[in-house]
Protein backbone atom coordinates (compact mmCIF):
# COMPACT_ATOMS: atom_id res chain seq x y z
CA UNK A 1 0.00 0.00 0.00
CA UNK A 2 1.25 3.62 -0.99
CA UNK A 3 1.70 6.49 1.52
CA UNK A 4 -0.88 8.85 -0.99
CA UNK A 5 -2.43 11.56 0.82
CA UNK A 6 -6.21 12.02 0.27
CA UNK A 7 -8.28 15.85 0.84
CA UNK A 8 -9.65 15.06 4.05
CA UNK A 9 -12.61 17.01 2.40
CA UNK A 10 -13.62 14.25 0.02
CA UNK A 11 -15.99 13.07 2.37
CA UNK A 12 -17.63 16.34 2.51
CA UNK A 13 -17.98 16.53 -1.29
CA UNK A 14 -18.60 12.99 -2.07
CA UNK A 15 -15.60 12.34 -4.78
CA UNK A 16 -15.79 8.88 -3.63
CA UNK A 17 -19.33 8.93 -4.90
CA UNK A 18 -17.61 9.30 -8.27
CA UNK A 19 -16.05 5.83 -7.83
CA UNK A 20 -18.54 3.50 -7.63
CA UNK A 21 -19.08 0.79 -10.59
CA UNK A 22 -22.59 1.92 -12.13
CA UNK A 23 -23.28 -1.57 -13.58
CA UNK A 24 -25.51 -0.18 -15.42
CA UNK A 25 -27.79 0.78 -12.79
CA UNK A 26 -28.95 4.69 -12.66
CA UNK A 27 -28.16 7.22 -10.45
CA UNK A 28 -30.33 9.26 -8.51
CA UNK A 29 -29.85 12.18 -5.79
CA UNK A 30 -31.87 13.08 -3.07
CA UNK A 31 -30.92 15.70 -0.20
CA UNK A 32 -33.35 16.31 2.22
CA UNK A 33 -32.09 18.61 5.45
CA UNK A 34 -29.09 16.02 6.43
CA UNK A 35 -30.36 13.09 4.58
CA UNK A 36 -28.23 13.05 1.81
CA UNK A 37 -28.96 10.08 -0.36
CA UNK A 38 -26.82 8.74 -3.62
CA UNK A 39 -29.65 5.67 -5.33
CA UNK A 40 -28.18 3.19 -7.44
CA UNK A 41 -31.22 0.92 -8.95
CA UNK A 42 -32.36 -0.40 -12.10
CA UNK A 43 -34.62 2.74 -13.39
CA UNK A 44 -34.87 6.45 -12.51
CA UNK A 45 -36.29 6.72 -8.78
CA UNK A 46 -34.81 10.30 -8.49
CA UNK A 47 -38.83 11.33 -7.79
CA UNK A 48 -39.95 8.13 -5.87
CA UNK A 49 -36.41 8.39 -4.01
CA UNK A 50 -37.04 11.80 -2.88
CA UNK A 51 -41.05 11.19 -2.00
CA UNK A 52 -39.72 7.98 0.06
CA UNK A 53 -36.89 9.82 2.27
CA UNK A 54 -38.87 12.54 3.40
CA UNK A 55 -42.14 10.57 4.23
CA UNK A 56 -39.47 8.15 6.20
CA UNK A 57 -37.75 11.63 7.86
CA UNK A 58 -40.82 12.92 8.60
CA UNK A 59 -42.02 10.07 10.77
CA UNK A 60 -38.66 10.29 12.37
CA UNK A 61 -38.88 14.24 13.14
CA UNK A 62 -42.66 13.80 14.47
CA UNK A 63 -41.61 10.98 16.84
CA UNK A 64 -39.12 13.46 18.18
CA UNK A 65 -41.57 16.13 18.33
CA UNK A 66 -43.21 14.02 21.48
CA UNK A 67 -40.54 12.18 22.90
CA UNK A 68 -37.66 14.47 22.71
CA UNK A 69 -35.04 12.39 24.32
CA UNK A 70 -35.23 9.91 21.21
CA UNK A 71 -33.47 12.96 19.50
CA UNK A 72 -30.67 13.36 21.96
CA UNK A 73 -30.02 10.09 23.96
CA UNK A 74 -26.53 8.54 23.80
CA UNK A 75 -27.87 5.68 25.35
CA UNK A 76 -29.95 3.02 24.64
CA UNK A 77 -34.10 3.92 25.53
CA UNK A 78 -36.75 1.37 25.73
CA UNK A 79 -39.07 0.09 22.65
CA UNK A 80 -42.08 1.57 22.59
CA UNK A 81 -44.62 -0.70 21.65
CA UNK A 82 -46.96 2.53 20.11
CA UNK A 83 -44.26 3.92 17.93
CA UNK A 84 -43.82 3.47 14.33
CA UNK A 85 -41.93 0.19 13.05
CA UNK A 86 -39.37 2.85 11.97
CA UNK A 87 -38.45 3.95 15.70
CA UNK A 88 -38.96 0.31 16.85
CA UNK A 89 -36.09 -0.87 14.66
CA UNK A 90 -33.86 2.14 15.27
CA UNK A 91 -34.83 1.15 19.49
CA UNK A 92 -34.05 -2.31 18.77
CA UNK A 93 -30.91 -1.52 16.86
CA UNK A 94 -28.87 0.87 19.17
CA UNK A 95 -29.80 -1.77 22.03
CA UNK A 96 -28.13 -4.11 20.22
CA UNK A 97 -25.32 -2.07 19.99
CA UNK A 98 -25.64 0.01 23.85
CA UNK A 99 -25.66 3.64 21.72
CA UNK A 100 -28.20 6.26 21.42
CA UNK A 101 -30.95 5.74 18.98
CA UNK A 102 -30.38 8.56 16.54
CA UNK A 103 -27.05 6.40 15.95
CA UNK A 104 -28.56 4.56 13.56
CA UNK A 105 -30.60 7.30 11.65
CA UNK A 106 -28.44 7.06 8.49
CA UNK A 107 -28.56 3.04 8.00
CA UNK A 108 -32.35 2.74 8.47
CA UNK A 109 -33.35 5.66 6.15
CA UNK A 110 -30.69 4.36 3.36
CA UNK A 111 -32.53 0.82 4.86
CA UNK A 112 -36.45 1.93 4.11
CA UNK A 113 -35.75 4.00 1.01
CA UNK A 114 -34.23 0.23 -0.10
CA UNK A 115 -36.37 -2.15 1.13
CA UNK A 116 -39.53 0.06 -0.55
CA UNK A 117 -37.97 1.04 -4.17
CA UNK A 118 -38.01 -3.43 -4.02
CA UNK A 119 -41.17 -3.55 -2.86
CA UNK A 120 -42.17 -1.25 -5.68
CA UNK A 121 -40.45 -3.10 -8.59
CA UNK A 122 -36.39 -2.49 -8.57
CA UNK A 123 -34.65 -5.74 -8.53
CA UNK A 124 -31.56 -4.20 -7.64
CA UNK A 125 -30.74 -1.17 -5.50
CA UNK A 126 -27.80 0.36 -3.71
CA UNK A 127 -28.86 3.38 -1.35
CA UNK A 128 -26.18 5.15 0.17
CA UNK A 129 -26.60 7.63 2.82
CA UNK A 130 -23.53 9.52 3.87
CA UNK A 131 -21.38 6.68 3.75
CA UNK A 132 -24.21 3.99 4.78
CA UNK A 133 -25.02 1.88 2.59
CA UNK A 134 -28.15 -0.66 2.10
CA UNK A 135 -27.41 -3.02 -1.29
CA UNK A 136 -29.53 -5.49 -2.35
CA UNK A 137 -28.18 -6.99 -6.16
CA UNK A 138 -28.48 -10.18 -8.14
CA UNK A 139 -24.81 -10.33 -8.38
CA UNK A 140 -21.47 -10.61 -6.35
CA UNK A 141 -20.60 -6.87 -5.25
CA UNK A 142 -17.31 -4.85 -4.00
CA UNK A 143 -17.92 -2.09 -1.79
CA UNK A 144 -14.44 0.41 -1.35
CA UNK A 145 -13.92 1.69 1.91
CA UNK A 146 -13.67 5.49 2.66
CA UNK A 147 -11.13 6.12 5.24
CA UNK A 148 -10.18 9.66 4.95
CA UNK A 149 -6.79 10.82 4.97
CA UNK A 150 -5.32 7.30 5.72
CA UNK A 151 -3.32 5.71 3.09
CA UNK A 152 -5.53 2.95 2.99
CA UNK A 153 -8.67 4.68 1.63
CA UNK A 154 -10.10 3.21 -1.01
CA UNK A 155 -7.52 0.91 -1.50
CA UNK A 156 -9.49 -1.72 0.14
CA UNK A 157 -12.96 -3.36 -0.71
CA UNK A 158 -15.21 -5.80 1.00
CA UNK A 159 -16.52 -8.02 -1.26
CA UNK A 160 -20.33 -8.83 -0.94
CA UNK A 161 -21.83 -12.05 -1.75
CA UNK A 162 -25.33 -11.88 -3.85
CA UNK A 163 -26.82 -14.92 -1.13
CA UNK A 164 -26.02 -12.70 1.93
CA UNK A 165 -27.97 -9.27 0.21
CA UNK A 166 -30.40 -7.69 1.04
CA UNK A 167 -27.57 -6.37 3.36
CA UNK A 168 -26.41 -3.58 5.35
CA UNK A 169 -22.34 -1.97 5.27
CA UNK A 170 -22.00 0.62 7.70
CA UNK A 171 -18.89 3.26 8.49
CA UNK A 172 -18.20 5.40 11.13
CA UNK A 173 -14.81 7.86 11.49
CA UNK A 174 -13.27 9.69 13.86
CA UNK A 175 -11.93 11.68 11.67
CA UNK A 176 -13.70 12.57 8.54
CA UNK A 177 -17.80 13.34 8.21
CA UNK A 178 -20.41 15.37 10.26
CA UNK A 179 -21.69 12.46 12.57
CA UNK A 180 -20.89 12.15 16.45
CA UNK A 181 -17.73 9.97 17.12
CA UNK A 182 -15.38 9.47 20.09
CA UNK A 183 -13.15 7.65 18.37
CA UNK A 184 -9.70 7.86 16.89
CA UNK A 185 -10.27 5.12 13.93
CA UNK A 186 -10.21 6.77 10.33
CA UNK A 187 -12.90 4.34 9.61
CA UNK A 188 -14.62 1.52 10.85
CA UNK A 189 -16.52 -0.59 9.40
CA UNK A 190 -19.75 -2.86 9.89
CA UNK A 191 -21.49 -5.45 7.93
CA UNK A 192 -25.06 -6.82 9.27
CA UNK A 193 -28.19 -8.24 7.80
CA UNK A 194 -30.05 -4.84 8.91
CA UNK A 195 -28.32 -1.67 8.09
CA UNK A 196 -30.11 -0.02 11.13
CA UNK A 197 -27.88 -2.69 13.46
CA UNK A 198 -24.50 -2.07 11.01
CA UNK A 199 -24.89 2.03 11.85
CA UNK A 200 -25.49 1.90 15.21
CA UNK A 201 -22.73 -0.81 15.71
CA UNK A 202 -20.48 1.04 13.62
CA UNK A 203 -20.61 4.12 16.03
CA UNK A 204 -20.11 2.18 18.78
CA UNK A 205 -17.26 0.68 18.13
CA UNK A 206 -16.03 3.81 16.17
CA UNK A 207 -16.13 5.08 19.95
CA UNK A 208 -14.15 2.53 20.99
CA UNK A 209 -11.46 3.55 19.17
CA UNK A 210 -9.59 5.31 21.75
CA UNK A 211 -6.05 7.37 22.22
CA UNK A 212 -3.90 4.73 22.85
CA UNK A 213 -0.92 4.16 20.36
CA UNK A 214 0.34 1.10 18.41
CA UNK A 215 -2.70 -1.68 17.53
CA UNK A 216 -4.25 -1.82 20.91
CA UNK A 217 -7.02 0.69 19.49
CA UNK A 218 -7.83 -1.93 16.52
CA UNK A 219 -7.95 -5.01 18.53
CA UNK A 220 -10.64 -3.60 21.28
CA UNK A 221 -12.42 -2.72 18.54
CA UNK A 222 -12.63 -6.35 16.96
CA UNK A 223 -12.80 -8.03 20.46
CA UNK A 224 -15.85 -5.86 21.12
CA UNK A 225 -17.51 -6.28 17.54
CA UNK A 226 -17.81 -9.80 18.43
CA UNK A 227 -20.25 -9.11 20.91
CA UNK A 228 -22.35 -7.46 19.47
CA UNK A 229 -25.53 -9.95 18.33
CA UNK A 230 -26.22 -10.03 14.53
CA UNK A 231 -22.98 -8.15 13.27
CA UNK A 232 -21.35 -10.48 10.73
CA UNK A 233 -18.44 -8.63 10.62
CA UNK A 234 -16.12 -5.49 11.11
CA UNK A 235 -13.46 -4.11 9.37
CA UNK A 236 -11.48 -1.21 10.79
CA UNK A 237 -8.46 1.05 9.86
CA UNK A 238 -6.17 3.56 11.69
CA UNK A 239 -3.40 5.03 10.13
CA UNK A 240 -1.84 2.64 7.79
CA UNK A 241 -3.00 -0.34 9.69
CA UNK A 242 -6.32 -2.67 9.07
CA UNK A 243 -7.91 -5.11 10.97
CA UNK A 244 -10.90 -7.55 10.25
CA UNK A 245 -13.03 -10.14 11.76
CA UNK A 246 -16.01 -11.84 11.09
CA UNK A 247 -17.45 -13.32 8.29
CA UNK A 248 -16.37 -11.08 5.70
CA UNK A 249 -13.71 -11.28 2.18
CA UNK A 250 -11.36 -7.91 1.92
CA UNK A 251 -9.83 -7.32 -1.67
CA UNK A 252 -7.43 -4.95 -2.71
CA UNK A 253 -8.21 -2.29 -4.99
CA UNK A 254 -6.34 -0.63 -7.39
Amino acid sequence: MGAEKRDPYSYIQRTYREMAAQDCLVSSFVQIKDTDLHILADRDVSQEGENLALHYRLQIEKYIELHPDFGTSLVPLRVDIFAPKIIKEMASAAMLANVGPMAAVAGIIAAYVGRALIVNGCREVIVENGGDLFVQRLVDTTIAIFSGTSPLSLKVGLLLKKDLMPIGVCTSSGSVGHSLSFGTADSVTVVAPSAALADAAATRLGNEAGETGGDSPIRRVLEISRTIKGVLGTVVIRGNKIGAVGDIELVKLS
